[in-house]
């Protein structure tokens, strides 16, 4: 009675129609065994998200990374919800609804992914591939039984022909991750893998026969979970006692083989793994078709094909990270083809009619199929080879005009199906095991070390940017390709009144679009601002033509706005045709034949398009972005330029001479930063990145590396260059030069963007200041023998300069504060650096800076722009603007600062006062306090036994706070000593 009246309550969903006898007959009642384990799944349940909250809190209060450590237990999440659902399918009410079982799934499954990509970076195990897996595995299928809860899969069979041939897949993917796993002792990952393989393949079994109970499905889903449980506790102890205790199986900080940091630098694509799976979903769906597994193609088997296309998206960039170029265009390639697959089995929706196929989109993708094999086959024949399976397939589905629903791409997908996973077993067996499954990759490279023609690159700078560092390859021959193939798609007209008829949307949208936004992307965080922006302009172009041509959305009113909008890109399209200038001629070209492609859809659009001008546009685009293609391809695996980009058609001053002249090496290396002091210790100039903006740099025991770096930027006399060094003890040896005041105002400054400007001569400025006030001229005398106590700044040795300078009117040259320079070792660098009478000086709060400094020693610095120009906060400025007058740029990026340092005079501290040259990034406020914490404690000098009362050090306090200002500094100040009546007198300090 209760199901009766649960399901009377229930309204159908639109096109439902409820079943009749199913609502009649009563179910018989359960045993008390599964009564028993139904209401315990729901108890468990029930209480897990709570006891994962509070979980997860405490990790996530240490770390959000922490989430990563834990795909077993996000597994063992998934499983006990899939447990709880098979265990009640014989009941007339299911305990988890479908709707809400495939949300709860698509939100695991975003979770693994995560986590499978976070611990990918740091660790090379079966986690990357067994998370991903799974994850893609619980999309499409949660998305599966969405469909089945609101009602779109109502005819009978349609459940099981939509869950059969992602079923079909995952069985046979993680078993194979299950053998690899077993072989290579990590049992705990393959005792997850083997048992939702065993699910997979028992719920395959259950949907085709009842004599298979869901009971078994659910009991492989519980030892998931208890292997999940068993790790968690494992995870849990491990953080509670600090890493010291670890049960068997769960620890993940385990040091890196040295075979597993190769694959991590580029050698092994740990991601190709699941990009080969996801290539066996994709032609499972089609190929259980032929062989009669499932009954028809319909929009229940859309979700697999959808998740493998957004999935191997996913793959494709993050092939990108493991610097792996072919292997992330052919996954650029394969996403294309599942979008289509996915919208070829959407039309019935709209039309009763399948769609047909364009030829010519067809023919040019088995070409580019063809060139990627070829080049793939260099790296490794055995992948070469894999792709010759899709050349055969585009091949196949051009000489079919209903595509993928005719039976001989249907073959195709059998073929591809079985290489792929075999090609899945080989690249997982080679990222794990030391004897590896030989793949022909020694062959090849024997044979072309013959020749004298072909060299291929190598080293760990293979995929270096011409500015700096980038965590990416370069993605430039997936957009030049997306570029060949969106420009053929547009051959075809299309049919008006049936404007979906044709499958030209996937191909334009896609691959002009989506794929193109990838390769702006990269572009971008490799530092080429000119290219991404071309980039992600052609395919917004791409996307909002393809959209509103092949969409079926013109309109008199549509067709004018849309005119509007593409001759607005058609002006920012000049402005890239005018910047590729100073770029090189093929990317003239590339942005110039793009202009004919936009006037095609501008004549479309008003009704005025010639007959045959699209297809003339079509092949002069179209060949210009294949040559682009091909030269980005040899670029990046031959030496030399087999085919030349060629050189900027204008070439202006400092632009771009840095890219063939200059030597950029990124920053984030330790022997970068070697380099770069062999460099300067050999009298070179670099540009570096500090703790503000980039500097120019030289070693100041190099005087003519020193007058490099003034002539090269046309020092001007009023911007002198500074001095810095690594740390205080650099100075030590002349410690005793400096004032005590002084040096512990250094001490207390640095390390900080704090530049202070200190005297060359502190005594004899301070008496030469005082004569000229009596107005006596002062001619330089040199020569003068005094005693060393005058240099100690003695009260009496003052008092015989002072006498010196007054009976010879001259100005004498004191060794005290000027020699402390010499200790440096600038000798004659000295002459650029400061002024005649001051220095400035600082210490960078900078690792990489410091740790330069204390490679080469004290740096000469300045800024790294000509006179008179802005401050350059990234490397790429430092290549426009120096790059032909460097010798090498240390490449880090955007600079952490746009401000420049605080410059501080410090000609007068002993005074008590102190200016500012140039408020930067340290306010004027912080420097007075740091003063006045360092004045506090020198308010007892024990030398001269001078002391200070309260009301005088208030007075002191007063006038330092009156005097210290931009550019303020007195000659002279009272300051109180001690006196001999009532213990203290004034006295004025010359």
């Amino acid at each position: 009675m209760i199901k009766f009246k649960f399901l009377k309550s229930r309204h159908p969903v639109r096109g439902e129609t409820l079943d009749t006898n199913r609502v009649t007959t009563t179910p018989p009642p359960p045993s008390s065994l599964d009564f028993i384990i139904c209401r315990s799944c729901t108890v468990i349940f029930s209480l897990f998200p709570a006891l994962a909250t509070l979980v997860l809190s405490w990790f996530f209060g240490h770390s959000l990374q922490a989430l990563s450590s834990f795909p077993p237990p996000l597994s063992h999440t998934g499983s006990l919800l899939l447990a709880v659902h098979f265990y009640s399918v014989p009941r007339a009410v299911p305990l988890i609804p479908s709707t809400a079982l495939g949300v709860l799934l698509l939100i695991l499954s975003s979770l693994l992914v995560y986590a499978g990509i976070r611990r990918s970076l740091r660790n090379a195990s079966l986690f990357l591939p067994l998370c991903l897996t799974i994850s893609v595995f619980w999309c499409g299928y949660g998305v599966v039984f969405i469909l089945e809860g609101q009602g779109v899969l109502n005819d009978t069979g349609d459940f099981r022909n939509a869950l059969v041939p992602g079923l079909v897949t995952f069985t046979l993917a993680l078993l194979i991750i299950a053998v690899v796993g077993f072989l290579c002792r990590e049992v705990i990952l393959a005792m997850i893998a083997s048992a939702v393989s065993l699910a997979s393949a028992h719920e395959v079994a259950m949907r085709y026969s009842t004599a298979f109970g869901s009971s078994a499905v659910a009991c492989n889903y519980m030892i998931v979970c208890l292997v999940g449980g068993y790790f968690a506790l494992g995870r849990i102890l491990y953080f509670l006692t600090k890493e010291k205790v670890a049960i068997p199986g769960t620890d993940l900080a385990k040091k890196k083989t040295h075979e597993q940091i190769q694959s991590t630098s580029g050698s092994m694509n740990l991601f190709a793994v699941t990009g080969l799976i996801l290539n066996m979903l994709s032609a499972s769906v089609f190929g259980c078709r032929l062989l009669g597994v499932t009954g028809k193609l319909f929009i229940g088997q859309v979700p697999w094909l959808w998740a493998a296309g957004i999935y191997q998206i996913g793959i494709c960039i993050l092939s990108y990270r493991a610097m792996d170029v072919l292997m992330a265009t052919f996954f650029g390639f394969t996403s294309i083809l599942k979008f289509a697959g996915g919208y070829c089995l959407l039309y019935p929706i709209w039309q009763p009619e399948e769609p047909s196929f364009p030829t010519p989109f067809l023919v040019v993708f088995s070409i580019l199929f063809v060139v990627l094999a070829l080049f793939l086959t260099l790296k490794s024949p055995v992948d070469g080879l894999y792709l010759l399976f899709y050349v055969a397939y585009c091949i196949a589905l051009a000489c079919r005009p209903k595509g993928f629903f005719e039976g001989g791409p249907q073959g195709v997908d059998v073929a591809i199906f079985a290489a792929s996973a075999l090609m899945t077993l080989i690249h997982l067996y080679n990222v794990k095991a030391s004897a590896k499954i030989p793949t022909g990759k020694g062959a090849v490279k024997a044979l072309l070390a013959r020749s004298s023609f072909l060299k291929l690159r190598e080293g760990a700078d293979l995929h270096a940017p011409y500015l700096g560092y980038s965590k990416y390859a370069d993605a430039e021959i997936l957009g030049y390709a997306c570029s060949v193939l969106a420009s053929f798609a547009i051959t075809m007209t299309g049919d008006p009144q049936a404007p979906l008829a044709t499958v030209v949307i996937p191909w334009v949208v896609v691959a002009g679009g989506i794929l193109k936004l990838l390769g702006g992307s990269v572009a971008f965080a490799r530092g080429k601002t000119l290219e991404s922006s071309a980039f992600i302009l052609y395919a917004v172009m791409w996307i909002i033509w393809g959209l509103t041509r092949y969409g079926g959305l013109y309109g008199t009113t549509r067709s004018f706005h849309a005119a509007v909008g593409i001759i607005a890109f058609m002006l920012f399209n000049g402005f890239i045709v005018f910047c590729t200038l100073f770029l090189n001629i093929a990317w003239f070209f590339y942005s110039l034949t793009f202009l004919l492609i936009a006037v095609s859809f501008l004549l479309d659009a008003i009704h005025a398009l010639p007959a045959g001008y699209d297809i003339a546009a079509t092949l002069i685009f179209g060949l210009v972005s294949f040559y682009c293609f091909l030269s980005a391809l040899f670029n990046s695996i031959f030496e030399g330029s087999c085919l030349p980009m060629g050189r900027p058609i204008v070439q202006l001053s400092g632009v771009g001479g840095g890219m063939t002249k200059c030597l950029h090496l990124p920053a984030r290396k330790a022997s970068s930063v070697k380099r770069i002091a062999d460099i300067l210790k050999n009298g070179g100039t670099c540009g570096i990145p500090t703790d503000t903006v980039y500097v120019l740099v030289a070693a100041c025991n190099r005087p003519d590396a020193v007058e490099k770096a003034h002539h090269s930027k046309h020092q001007a006399q009023d911007r002198p260059m500074s001095l810095w060094i690594s740390s205080l003890k650099q100075l030590e040896p002349a410690k005793h030069l400096f004032t005590p005041l002084l040096w512990d105002f250094m001490e207390a400054a640095w390390p900080s963007p704090i530049s202070l400007v200190v005297p060359r001569g502190e005594e004899m400025l301070l008496l030469q200041s005082s004569l000229e006030s009596f107005g006596f001229e002062t001619p330089t005398l040199s020569h003068v023998s005094l005693q060393h106590h005058v240099l100690r700044g003695d009260i009496s040795g003052k008092i015989i300069v002072f006498v010196l300078m007054y009976i010879h009117k001259c100005r004498v040259t004191l060794p005290c504060a000027g020699e402390w320079a010499d200790f440096l070792g600038m000798k004659d660098s000295a002459k650029y650096v400061g002024t005649p009478q001051s220095i400035a000086i600082r210490i960078p709060d900078c690792s990489v800076t410091t740790h330069l400094i204390d490679l080469v020693g004290p740096i000469v610095v300045t800024s790294a722009n000509p006179t008179g120009e802005a401050d350059t906060t990234h490397h790429n400025q430092v290549y426009a603007k120096l790059g032909d007058k460097v010798d090498a740029v240390l490449c880090d990026g955007p600079s952490p600062e746009n401000i420049a340092s605080t410059v501080v005079d410090c000609t007068k501290i002993d005074s008590g006062n102190i200016g500012f040259f140039r408020v930067g990034i340290i306010p004027k406020s912080q420097v007075l306090q740091i003063l006045e914490q360092v004045q506090k404690k020198h308010m007892w000098v024990p030398n001269s036994g001078t002391c200070t009362t309260k009301s005088q050090e208030e007075h002191v306090n007063h006038s330092h706070a009156v005097r210290n200002g931009v550019g303020t500094a007195a000659s002279e100040e009272t300051v109180p000593v001690q006196s001999p009546s009532d213990g203290c007198e004034n006295h004025t300090r010359l």
